[in-house]
């Protein structure tokens, strides 16, 4: 019995050393992750970066946007935040530096950037090609498509699927009037409400009123 079991748990962790070690291999990729992001709304997209040199530091990560009206960078001690725009002023990319005297991400390390972004296309879809450089000055490009049968490529794109937006009127501001109207309703509604109370109090006062009378009778 103590065999069996023995076996039985050789096995177990046999199997979960190669649950994580394969978890650690597909983790080990730039991804984005943006919860309730959705098609012409804002979110806030956070990239993990993984270092995945032995020997050298990541020093700077840059991410293309697709066009977007703003980008708004987190601050992280040690680091610079640049946006680029177009001749639109349309903001195509951000870029995180490290600043001189921060080595960067470290090997076996990662960091996080966030940027508030918005408003994105209305698409199923975006992805967010980025480049990762090192300290020895090798330069890894994340901008692969998904292969045709579904797997995942060596360099894949930072990608988002975007939730359908509401669209419609339903997503413009209440304006002034409408405000003002919907004071002007509820204040109505409460007069009336107040009237009723009081009508209901004198019908029912009316009404036990009559009551003695017909027993005193």
């Amino acid at each position: 019995m103590h065999t069996s079991l023995s076996r039985a748990l050789v096995t177990t962790v046999a199997g979960s050393g190669l649950l994580l070690f394969g978890a650690g291999i597909a983790s080990a990729h730039v991804v984005v992750d943006a919860p309730g992001a959705s098609q012409g709304g804002y979110t806030v997209a956070t990239f993990r970066v993984p270092d995945e040199s032995d020997t050298a530091s990541t020093t700077k990560v840059s991410v293309a946007l697709p066009n977007l009206a703003s980008a708004r960078t987190e601050p992280i001690a040690g680091w610079t935040s640049t946006v680029d725009k177009n001749a639109k002023g349309e903001i195509t990319a951000v870029t995180w530096a490290a600043n001189p005297g921060n080595p960067g991400v470290a090997p076996g390390q990662f960091q996080r950037f966030s940027v508030s972004v918005g408003p994105l296309p209305k698409q199923d879809k975006v992805s967010f090609n980025a480049t990762q450089t090192y300290s020895d000055g090798k330069v890894v490009e994340w901008n692969q498509p998904m292969n045709a049968d579904g797997s995942e490529p060596d360099h894949p794109a930072p990608s988002l699927t975007l939730a359908k937006g509401n669209g419609g009127d339903d997503d413009a501001p209440a304006t002034a009037a409408d405000a003002d109207k919907s004071d002007k309703g509820d204040t109505t509604a409460r007069w009336l409400g107040g009237v009723g109370l009081a009508l209901g109090a004198l019908g029912a006062a009316l009404g036990l009123g009559s009551v003695i009378r017909g027993r005193r009778s």
